[in-house]
């Protein structure tokens, strides 16, 4: 069966190799400290994410284009984007941009690999929740966006126990076990092989060679099947 969609990251880090190093839970306090700060309340499913592992400490590609950030991380880069946006006019949009370079109620709970934040709108109104991305340059960009936080966690879920994509990347297991997203038929990374990396369905039973009469047999808990001669 597949994890809870808040379990995601310490789910997929157990069944494989990922050398992960996630904190311990966030505490009650250090989320309410945050929601001060940041005068709004969290999203639940990041609040719910959070009090299983707070974010991560290092670096990780278990989920597709995003790390997850832990509640210092997401305080820390909300107050960053805010002070650069304030002295840049960048919370109200510019000519030609339908959204501000930054806004108040955008939370980072990710980031990507080249420091672009991954963020939850909350702004009031029928797009409450939403996922999109808030960049070094321009407004932010919800093309496309997952309609709240949950919705992409059980995607990666079903991705990787299941097979499928998110958003064109498929995930794969490097060599060393460990989780890639990359494009669909991707062969290598760095010159060494990729296989599919579907991580929750249970191993097919060993088969056992059994030769009788002259011919291979195989047997397997679904009974005994011939192989060939």
């Amino acid at each position: 069966m597949p994890a809870p969609a808040a379990a995601v990251v310490p789910t997929a880090a157990s069944r494989t190799k990922e050398n992960l190093s996630l904190p311990p839970p966030a505490t009650p306090d250090e989320i309410r400290q945050s929601e001060r700060i940041l005068g709004t309340s969290l999203p639940g499913d990041l609040a719910e994410s959070l009090q299983r592992h707070n974010g991560v400490s290092t670096w990780t590609t278990v989920l597709p284009e995003q790390s997850p950030l832990t509640v210092s991380g997401i305080v820390d880069h909300w107050q960053t984007c805010m002070d650069v946006a304030a002295e840049n006019d960048g919370l109200t949009p510019r000519p030609g941009e339908d959204e501000p370079r930054w806004h108040p109620l955008w939370v980072p709970w990710a980031e990507s690999a080249d420091g672009a934040a991954q963020v939850i709108d909350l702004r009031p109104g029928p797009e409450e929740g939403r996922i999109g991305w808030a960049g070094h340059s321009g407004g932010g960009d919800f093309t496309d966006s997952w309609p709240d936080l949950a919705s992409l966690l059980h995607a990666v879920v079903q991705a990787l126990h299941e097979g499928g994509d998110i958003r064109g990347l498929y995930p794969y297991l490097t060599t060393q076990g460990r989780i890639w997203w990359d494009e669909e038929g991707s062969f290598e990374l760095n010159g060494h092989p990729l296989r599919a990396a579907p991580i929750g369905l249970r191993r097919p039973p060993p088969i056992t060679p059994r030769r009788s009469a002259g011919a291979l047999w195989q047997t397997s808990r679904h009974g005994i099947v011939q192989a060939g001669l």
